[in-house]
């Protein structure tokens, strides 16, 4: 089959929700804070797409590039970006610093928690998204539902963790955070009706599609709202699937993310 839905895996967090969306929730009840669904493929990629529910404030981290990663013995780093689905009041992502500052400065705000205050905090709201290269010192904030697409990488460096009883890695943080403000590296731009190039020209590039056509290449398709078909099969919130060449998607709503800073041009050939 040209597409196949991803398996779905819970995972707990500290600042996860204990009751999620009924588009997310568990087949089982369980009682635990349900911070992240992961959606794995038998054979993993290059690129991952999560779901994150905030209940509070995730650590202040870091995630290494691909230099840095490989190093360590990583196949690469970590781009990320996120799509805000739902955010309460005041929800708010910290992006970058509010002022560039030395790599001295960085550990003394980690150690006596001013960083908290030196993370540049932006007001986040349903629709929008933030792409943070690798090497962004960042945060998220509580009270927030959104898609993460990232590279394939499980390696986070804490900085700070508001006094919670988890490991930090400030060295490791150290020598790789870029220690200034974030500035955003992309300017959304439509290709074609109803494709709309959300980031490209670092690890991974990242469309939002409304109109229907054949898939071209490997990637993966997220829906963002209930509505429309990939080979007959509808998309459902919440789900997450690959793609591969030839699938056909029908009008809807979805990201689709695909590995490389260049744009595939073919990506999506739009049905008239």
């Amino acid at each position: 089959m040209a597409a196949r839905r991803l398996d779905r895996r819970y995972v707990e967090r500290i600042w996860g929700m204990r009751a999620l969306p009924a588009a997310f929730a568990p087949p089982v009840p369980t009682g635990e804070q349900i911070g992240e669904i992961w959606f794995e493929d038998e054979a993993p990629g290059d690129l991952l797409v999560k779901y994150l529910f905030t209940s509070e404030r995730l650590s202040v981290q870091v995630h290494p590039d691909d230099a840095a990663a490989r190093a360590r013995g990583r196949q690469r780093g970590k781009d990320e970006a996120w799509l805000i689905l739902d955010a309460a009041p005041g929800a708010a992502i910290g992006l970058g610093l509010t002022r560039a500052v030395t790599s001295d400065e960085l550990r003394a705000a980690a150690l006596d928690g001013t960083i908290e205050t030196l993370l540049d905090w932006r007001p986040a709201r349903a629709g929008d998204l933030f792409y943070s290269p690798a090497g962004t010192i960042h945060a998220i904030g509580g009270g927030l539902i959104l898609i993460e697409i990232q590279q394939n990488l499980d390696l986070t460096y804490r900085l700070y963790d508001y006094g919670r009883p988890r490991e930090l890695h400030l060295e490791e943080a150290l020598a790789v955070a870029e220690p200034g403000p974030w500035t955003p590296p992309f300017a959304p731009r439509e290709i074609a009706p109803g494709r709309t190039v959300l980031a490209a020209g670092r690890a991974f590039v990242l469309e939002r599609w409304t109109g229907g056509g054949r898939i071209a290449g490997d990637m993966l398709i997220v829906p963002v709202r209930e509505g429309g078909a990939i080979d007959g099969r509808p998309l459902e919130a919440g789900t997450v699937w690959r793609a591969e060449g030839g699938a056909m998607i029908e009008a809807g709503d979805v990201l689709a993310a695909y590995p490389g800073a260049e744009i595939r041009e073919d990506a999506l050939t739009i049905s008239s």
